[in-house]
């Protein structure tokens, strides 16, 4: 297991960037000062230490406070490559899925909220422990958002999705009408 020693000895890191740099030359084709890491298919960066692969994430949440997360980590703004420590939070895995955008099929533009041909109506939707809860048919997609908003302030979800789409579609409504 890699500690906070090792890693402080390879690797600096900026907290305001989020961007390691070799303290060291790890390798032929790699000098100190160099940009640590790359992209993987998700996007997260990947750093590899003493032959083993680490994500940039966890490094840096090792770095500023001395241990890894017990938990899952989280990015606030959901870009997985936003690495400063600012942008981080430590999480429960339950919290971390529900800080996502909404689904590429999602043409309501709110997450959990969807139109039904065959009922003519609004339907909103929310996920609890990997099941979906059923939160009403409406005839107005601004009723539906609510339902699910109303849903989502009481499983706390502001503490894990800050930028949920209900919440930012109800705030402009709300701002909108005064």
């Amino acid at each position: 297991m890699l500690t906070c020693e090792r890693l402080l000895e390879v690797l600096f890191y900026n907290k305001l960037t989020g961007i390691f740099r070799w303290r060291i030359s790890p390798s032929n084709n790699v000098t100190a000062g160099d940009i640590a890491g790359y992209k993987n298919k998700k996007g997260y960066i990947i750093i590899k230490i003493d032959n083993k692969n680490y994500q940039a994430h966890r490094l840096a949440w090792l770095y500023e406070k001395g241990y890894f997360p017990e938990y899952g980590l989280d990015h606030k703004d959901r870009i997985p490559w936003h690495n400063w420590i600012l942008n981080l939070r430590e999480v429960s895995q339950s919290c971390n899925m529900r800080n996502t955008g909404n689904r590429k099929d999602n043409i309501s533009g709110v997450k959990g909220v969807s139109w039904n041909k065959q009922k003519n109506k609004w339907w909103a939707r929310i996920r609890v422990d990997g099941i979906d809860k059923f939160l009403g048919s409406y005839n107005s997609f601004d009723n539906a958002v609510c339902a699910r908003f109303m849903a989502e302030q009481c499983l706390e979800w502001g503490n894990c999705d800050s930028l949920s789409p209900a919440c930012r579609y109800v705030k402009t409504r709300v701002i909108d009408m005064l």
